[in-house]
């Protein structure tokens, strides 16, 4: 099998790092042998990151290239779009429909730019938008939006439910398992 490559790409804050922790025990629990990166950009609130996630029969680096990207998990549309360089050809998004305002964008600097789906879409990519925020709510929490954002991104798998429920209840504190077994369910199930 060949390597398979999956960036998570959001705005620091997010649960960009419970999501790529929880993809990685879901992948090692399948037998793959996995690299997940560093996150790269500022980690703080509000700073772009991104978390490279490989997985393959070996994997020998955590780092992905530009054009190399099978999928791109984005909690925010801006993001997708800062990072489409790295998506191959015919590679897919999985996206929040959420905005955050970038700094530029709360200075006056400059503006959001609009119709963020088609310009993902007109460059080739496969684009997978989804109210996510919008789920975490209803789910309970708005910090639930990684959950709801991996649950979409399991339609893209063909792995058994059960192994991504095992993977959730590994890597999320008991007290909060409930609300984000709900959210991963929330992303899932909305067509």
């Amino acid at each position: 099998m060949d390597t398979k490559n999956i960036m998570i790409v959001g705005v620091g804050g997010q649960g960009s790092l419970l999501a790529s922790k929880l993809l990685g025990h879901l992948l090692m629990g399948r037998g793959y042998d996995v690299k997940v990166s560093e996150v790269h950009g500022m980690s703080q609130r509000g700073g772009s990151v991104v978390t490279f996630v490989r997985y393959g029969e070996k994997v020998y680096s955590p780092v992905i290239d530009r054009g190399e990207a099978d999928a791109i998990v984005s909690f925010e549309m801006l993001e997708a779009a800062r990072w489409l360089s790295y998506l191959k050809p015919e590679g897919r998004v999985v996206t929040n429909t959420q905005r955050i305002d970038p700094m530029p964008v709360i200075t006056g600097a400059a503006e959001y730019p609009a119709g963020l789906v088609e310009k993902l879409e007109s460059a080739g990519a496969k684009v997978d938008a989804l109210d996510c925020l919008g789920l975490a709510e209803e789910a309970g929490s708005a910090k639930a939006v990684n959950l709801v954002l991996l649950g979409r991104l399991s339609h893209y798998f063909d792995f058994p439910i059960e192994a991504w429920q095992e993977a959730i209840e590994a890597c999320v504190p008991a007290k909060f398992l409930e609300l984000n077994r709900r959210a991963f369910e929330l992303g899932r199930e909305t067509a």
